[in-house]
C-alpha cells in the first residue's frame, strides 16, 4: 500500500499510524485538519504525544524540517492549541 503521509518530511511509521487512527490518510486529510486540528484529534484519540508531533505535522505541511520552524510559528501553533483545550 502507498501511504502518501509516510512521504512528507517529519512524518514516520508511528506518527502516520496515530494520523490514520484519528482517519487522517491523505494529505487532503491531512491540510484540511491543519496541524492543530490533526495534532489534537491524535491527542484526543488518547496516543501519548509530545509537541513535538505537532511541530512535526505543521513542518510537514510546509516541507521543511520541525526544528527548522521558526520560535513565532511554534508559538503560535500553541496558542491555536490552547484556544481550542
Amino acid at each position: 500500500m502507498n501511504d502518501e503521509l509516510r512521504h512528507l518530511k517529519n512524518l514516520g511509521k508511528t506518527s502516520t499510524q496515530w494520523l490514520h487512527a484519528v482517519g487522517i490518510h491523505t494529505i487532503s486529510d491531512l491540510r484540511r485538519l491543519g496541524a492543530v486540528g490533526a495534532y489534537r484529534a491524535v491527542q484526543l484519540r488518547g496516543f501519548r504525544v509530545s509537541k513535538v508531533l505537532l511541530y512535526a505535522i505543521e513542518g510537514a505541511l510546509q516541507d521543511v524540517h520541525w526544528n527548522d520552524l521558526p520560535a513565532e510559528r511554534k508559538q503560535a501553533l500553541l496558542g491555536q492549541l490552547d484556544a481550542k483545550s
